[in-house]
């Protein structure tokens, strides 16, 4: 988030134990631990059975002999000019003592006070509390109906556009994983976080319909909040071209059959036994085609449907496609819905 303090410096270094930083650390910040994971176990180890002096006595030499191999390392390039931000989880002795050697060295170091759980307080009061900057705009349709692509033309075009699966790397479906999997919920938060800071309230923001987790992450309070009560914008296209578009679209899972099957043997306990069957024998043919429309009449719509009575006041508008070949044309037909919301 935009925060003043921040402005100003070269580097944000974190350095906190790998571990600490991988599960979530402020955006653009680099990793220079002054302990890693095994010795900043052992120290409070020591702290907690020995003495807090034995630990101070051992971290300190710890961190001493990191703090030079930092030095002589990725730091190795830099001129006096430089000015470097560091910080750790709140106390201060990790950053505080790496900062020391960087002053001394001559480099002109800052160090943020509360260190990352300070930053953490931040970010969940964004988006747990909100509110949310800009009105919001829900952009819904039965899976299959492109509207991830849809969005990013969108936020081409200009329009503000929080792309919530791509900031939680998933597809949100059981057939939803990504490559690299998905972050955190702490780090998923803060990119939310940063989202929502960067908006522009003047004008209305449009995110598309989800449940309230995507994958594994749960959506926060503010924005799960925004999109149970916003207007929506309803794609209605047949589910024949909802299956085409899906099948070319989740070309990974015809790499990968047997991510099928096993998500496939997850459903066995939700369909009749004949269903299953029928799907099974469809993936074992390779009729994605069919297995995708299958999928999408059977399991994926009756699930939305549900879901869009409980969330849906008819305030939005309905946007009527007979498919998705031209997703130009779809992208134009859905802005002029936006636009008519938005001035309603």
């Amino acid at each position: 988030m935009a925060d003043p303090a921040l402005t100003g410096f070269d580097q944000i270094i974190d350095v906190r134990a790998p571990a600490e930083y991988a599960e979530d650390h402020l955006p653009g910040a680099i990793n220079l631990p002054v302990l890693d994971d095994e010795e900043r176990a052992r120290v409070g180890t020591i702290y907690k059975q020995v003495s807090p002096f034995d630990a101070r006595k051992i971290g300190a030499a710890l961190v001493a002999v990191n703090a030079a191999r930092h030095v002589t390392g990725p730091l190795a390039g830099h001129g006096g000019g430089w000015k470097p931000l560091v910080y750790c989880w709140r106390g201060g002795q990790r950053s505080g003592s790496f900062a020391t050697i960087l002053g001394q060295i001559g480099w002109r170091v800052g160090r943020i006070e509360g260190g990352y759980k300070a930053w953490r307080a931040l970010v969940v009061d964004r988006v747990q509390n909100g509110p949310i900057p800009s009105r919001v705009i829900v952009l819904d349709g039965n899976t299959g109906s492109g509207k991830t692509q849809i969005l990013a033309r969108l936020a081409a075009r200009g329009h503000q556009v929080i792309d919530l699966e791509g900031l939680a790397n998933h597809r949100g479906s059981l057939f939803g994983a990504m490559p690299g999997g998905q972050p955190s919920q702490k780090m998923f938060e803060g990119r939310l976080a940063l989202a929502l800071e960067a908006l522009d309230p003047a004008r209305p923001v449009v995110v598309e319909a989800e449940s309230s987790r995507i994958g594994n992450l749960n959506l926060p309070k503010a924005i799960w909040q925004a999109i149970c009560t916003a207007p929506r914008i309803q794609l209605d296209i047949p589910v024949a071209a909802r299956a085409a578009f899906t099948a070319a679209s989740y070309r990974d899972m015809v790499e990968e059959p047997a991510r099928v099957t096993a998500i496939l043997d997850r459903l066995a306990s939700a369909h009749p036994a004949e269903r299953i069957s029928t799907w099974r024998g469809q993936l074992a043919r390779q009729e994605w085609r069919a297995l995708s429309e299958g999928l999408l009449q059977d399991h994926y719509d009756p699930r939305y449907r549900r879901h869009r009575e409980r969330h849906d006041d008819g305030r939005g508008r309905r946007v009527a496609l007979e498919g998705l070949t031209d997703l130009e044309a779809a992208t134009g037909a859905v802005e002029a819905a936006v636009e008519q919301v938005a001035a309603s």
